[in-house]
């Protein structure tokens, strides 16, 4: 065990404050903006002998090239392979020989950084993500290992278990020609085509001081680490490039289905969905207690119905991203290939019944406890605080983002919480991806609306 995870499993609560029962709120942070546009967040806190750091760069997969996509990503992978001084090796080195931990990875909006460092080591910390940010090598022979890594990770989970790529199917069927239907992870084709050319081209046109959001949260002298900050990446100029525009897709009327062969298939994999939600949806508390008790815990809805009662599946679940704009309300859940029929017409008659009957008290309360329990334990540790104020910051929200939302769900009334059942399609209104045996399952499907089909081999995720 490192240094750093012996320190966090002694003491591993970094708790936030309180203020009366049933309240989360954050501790103060303050806000400081350097020259160049960048906007560093600073969390003090003496409880643990750590310091962890959340780096945002606005600009994401959004931003990919198109015919490209999966740039952002393959870049924030590069960032590591090399930096400053440092080879690839070198740069691990230095991040295991210090105990620490540092991630690169990308989200539809920025390129991410997660790390954490003992406090004695902020100043490595921020040196490393310096160098990963402002001086990368990208080297060509590390960008051809990665490139041809995740497209091989692709053909596996194609031929292996394709759970994991349903809603990389779902999102392009139901996003279809919206930037939000484009893999953030890139597909086959995409992959192939990018260059280390391309990737460097990215970095100038969507990276630079004028995107960063950086937040410290731990153990660490705010003067002293604002100053390091600065030296680090005051001189970071701007980017070249503009963020990309997208406008909101206006949910779907009517079905249909996208059906992808996978012959000899033993399972179907089923997404059903429409255009959901949004960050700052003002019913988002409601919305919140209805994906919960629909399909959002063990004891949903959805889960008792697939599962426990009937047996059809090991897990079924319902999902509610919040991306900047209207993400996509989906069901997901998996079963035999000979049971089709029964598990997705039992997702959908539970979906009408949660339209038709609502939630009674009983659950309404259940869920606003449920959430009441989870929310507190995803916002106690330095990392988690650090990367809670990162992306307020990145998204323009306040503190009252996360200060109100368990007063809201503690206040949400039955009649809010009935009307944010819309949030959820009526079944008439589904855009469905069945992942399956064509030729055993292709009449199943014909009964839930026009079907187009596409191979599972097919080098893309939508057709």
């Amino acid at each position: 065990m490192s240094r750093l995870r012996f320190v966090l499993a002694a003491l591993a609560a970094f708790a936030f404050g309180t203020a009366g029962a049933g309240e989360i709120k954050l501790p103060d942070y303050q806000t400081v903006r350097l020259d160049n546009g960048a906007t560093v967040l600073l969390a003090p806190r003496k409880d643990v002998p750590m310091v962890a750091a959340t780096v945002l760069v606005r600009g994401g997969a959004l931003a990919d090239p198109a015919g490209k996509e999966g740039t952002a990503d393959l870049l924030a992978e590069m960032l590591s392979q090399g930096a400053g001084n440092r080879d690839a090796l070198a740069f691990a080195q230095a991040v295991d020989g210090a105990g620490g931990s540092l991630a690169f990875g990308s989200s539809a909006e920025a390129l991410t950084a997660n790390a954490q460092f003992l406090s004695k080591d902020t100043g490595l910390m921020l040196s490393l993500l310096a160098d990963a940010l402002l001086r990368p090598t990208l080297d060509q022979a590390e960008f051809d290992k990665l490139r041809k890594r995740a497209i091989d990770g692709i053909a596996a989970a194609k031929d292996a278990d394709p759970r994991r790529l349903i809603g990389l199917y779902a999102s392009g069927w139901l996003f279809r020609g919206h930037p939000y239907g484009r893999p953030a992870g890139g597909d086959e084709t995409s992959l192939a085509a990018i260059t280390l050319d391309d990737l460097q081209a990215f970095r100038r046109q969507q990276m630079g001081g004028d995107r960063l959001v950086i937040a410290i949260a731990g153990d660490f002298d705010p003067a002293a680490v604002t100053a390091q900050v600065k030296q680090a990446f005051g001189s970071w100029g701007k980017a070249a490039g503009a963020l990309p525009q997208v406008a909101a897709k206006p949910r779907e009327t009517g079905r249909r289905v996208l059906l992808v062969d996978k012959p000899g298939a033993t399972q179907t994999y089923f997404a059903l969905g429409n255009v959901g939600t949004s960050r700052d949806d003002p019913a988002r508390a409601a919305q919140d207690l209805v994906q919960t008790a629909f399909g959002g815990r063990f004891t949903s809805m959805l889960n008792t119905e697939l599962r426990v009662k009937s047996g059809l599946t090991y897990g079924a679940s319902a999902q509610l991203p919040r991306p900047r704009l209207p993400g996509g309300a989906q069901i997901t859940s998996f079963t035999k290939t000979d049971s089709t029929k029964a598990a997705i017409d039992l997702a959908i008659a539970t979906l009408d019944r949660l339209h038709r009957d609502g939630l009674d008290a009983a659950t309404l309360q259940s869920a606003k406890n449920y959430i009441a329990g989870q929310y507190a334990p995803d916002l106690e540790t330095a990392p988690q605080l650090a990367s809670a104020i990162a992306w307020l910051a990145l998204y323009g929200d306040g503190r009252d983002y996360i200060d109100g939302y368990l007063g809201q769900v503690a206040a949400a009334t039955p009649a809010q919480v009935a009307a944010a059942r819309a949030v959820f399609p009526a079944s008439g209104d589904l855009v469905i991806v069945a992942i399956g045996d064509a030729a055993r399952i292709r009449d199943v499907m014909r009964g839930y609306g026009p079907v187009t089909e596409m191979k599972i081999t097919d080098p893309r995720f939508s057709p």
